[in-house]
């Protein structure tokens, strides 16, 4: 577990051992993010009868902040890198509780649609703002041969994915004891907690070491300073080409062939002008000289694509084809979270003796099984079975996840270790995105065990991709942990 250092106490230099109270301010404040993208599912109906809309406008709500999410990210971590983590983490948290007070009095379900996005920017400062916060300190623990600190990373994935597992329940309660305004206020405890700790525990923003990119002076700064340093024209083309997928996306039953042309040209622009411009949002650079890190991108989005189209899949095919009650499915879902964050415990210790291969290793072929005993599966199967399976899949989410961090970790140069946590994250909405729309092909008519076969096949090639990328997969130099 960790060792418990007295706030202000150094540490010994040998060491890589990160503060308790560090880890766990840094867990609060990433909780936020996984935590409200989950916890709305159970209040669309009560939204859409508040605002006087039909379900299928109500999960804007849920869109938008998936979009703004995969924006807010990398922006997020590149604002974290340029002006402070610290100021970052905590720039977050106030916009959080703003928006928090704010929707429950929202004049009409647009204002809510903005009051959310600005949420998901909020949440979104956490992760990339705690990663490079993580980094700093155990640089400057250990200095710059520090191991990846498998617990830390642990602790921040455990809670993400509790958080996440548990926001429809705490979303039902919250339900039943007020209304939909609760799901929104319940944010604002939770920030004035992580700020009181963020102001009370966190380190100081320190300064830049000389080799690296000079800081924000946020006391001087001008209007065109802004626009070049954040790269706007970046960001713009980065919202517009994922705008235009998402939709698209979305609407593959009647598709919008529009869109797609539009979405490939955007992206074409993006890269090109990534490429050229001195302070890119989204790094092109880097990711084609930094291959490794390309990759762990890459696999983080296919990790995610499988993972949501399983935990969206599987309950819609337990209703729909088993003729399930929505309780005894969210029951037999339960082990997909319950057991991931069990394998989280499992894949700190594999990464602290064996390093990032091996979890990577396990957690794709538990995968790779598990998505090929969905082909087994039918309308007659024992639930008991169903159960074992649904086990077998929750394993990889605690191992790949964590092994995935690890790597990021382990590849993202230093001082840009916020875009690169950021631009990961980015990498999860993705998979996230893509994977409603094989939901949308396979599930939209009649959902019949032809449509689970084939959805298995599918997500049965990726794991298997996953499982030989991961055996070919290089160990990074820092690829243990010490805890």
């Amino acid at each position: 577990m960790f060792t418990v250092h007295q706030k202000g106490q150094a540490p010994s230099t040998n060491s890589s051992v990160l503060p308790w109270w560090l880890i766990g301010t840094i867990a609060v404040g990433t909780l936020l993010n996984p935590l409200n993208s989950s916890m709305i599912s159970v209040s669309l109906f009560r939204l859409g009868s508040a605002f006087h809309i039909t379900i299928a406008s109500a999960t804007w709500l849920i869109s938008s902040f998936y979009l703004a999410a995969a924006v807010g990210q990398p922006l997020m971590g590149r604002l974290a890198d340029l002006i402070g983590p610290r100021r970052i983490f905590c720039l977050g948290l106030v916009l959080v509780g703003i928006t928090g007070l704010l929707a429950p009095w929202a004049p009409a379900f647009g204002w809510l649609v903005v009051l959310r996005v600005f949420q998901a920017l909020g949440t979104s400062a956490a992760y990339p703002a705690g990663l490079a916060l993580l980094r700093a300190q155990t640089r400057r623990i250990a200095g710059e041969g520090a191991k990846t600190p498998a617990a830390a990373l642990g602790a921040i994935s455990i809670t993400s994915n509790v958080s996440a597992a548990l926001g429809p329940t705490l979303g039902g309660v919250l339900m039943l004891m007020a209304n939909w305004q609760a799901i929104f206020l319940i944010n604002v405890p939770l920030v004035i907690i992580g700020l009181i700790l963020a102001f009370l525990l966190l380190p100081r923003d320190e300064p830049m070491q000389p080799e690296e990119r000079e800081p924000i002076r946020l006391h001087a700064i001008t209007l065109s300073q802004i626009v070049r340093v954040l790269d706007v024209p970046g960001i713009i083309l980065f919202s517009g080409t994922l705008t235009s997928l998402l939709v698209f996306l979305l609407a593959l039953n009647n598709p919008f062939w529009l869109l797609l042309p539009t979405a490939l040209v955007l992206l074409l622009l993006l890269l090109l002008w990534e490429y050229r411009t001195q302070a890119p949002f989204f790094n092109v650079r880097v990711l084609l000289s930094n291959r490794q890190l390309a990759k762990v991108y890459i696999q983080f989005a296919a990790v995610n694509f499988v993972f949501y189209s399983l935990f969206f899949g599987l309950p819609l095919w337990f209703e729909k084809a088993r003729g399930f009650s929505p309780t005894l499915s969210g029951i037999i879902m339960l082990p997909f979270a319950g057991i991931g964050v069990l394998a989280t415990f499992a894949a700190i210790q594999i990464l602290r003796r064996s390093g990032i291969r091996l979890a990577l290793l396990l957690g794709a072929l538990a995968l790779s099984i598990g998505t090929l005993l969905l082909l087994f599966l039918d309308t007659k199967t024992a639930v008991i079975l169903l159960l074992a399976v649904i086990v077998i899949l929750g394993i990889p989410n605690g191992l790949q996840n964590l092994g995935l961090q690890a790597a990021l970790y382990a590849a993202a140069p230093a001082h840009e270790m916020g875009a690169a946590a950021g631009q990961f994250q980015t990498f999860r909405y993705v998979g996230s995105i893509l994977s409603t729309s094989l939901l949308g092909l396979l599930f939209g008519g009649t959902i019949t065990n032809g449509g689970l076969h084939m959805l298995a096949a599918a997500l049965a090639c990726i794991s298997i991709l996953l499982l030989i990328e991961a055996g070919r997969m290089r160990s990074p130099t820092n690829k243990s942990a010490q805890d």
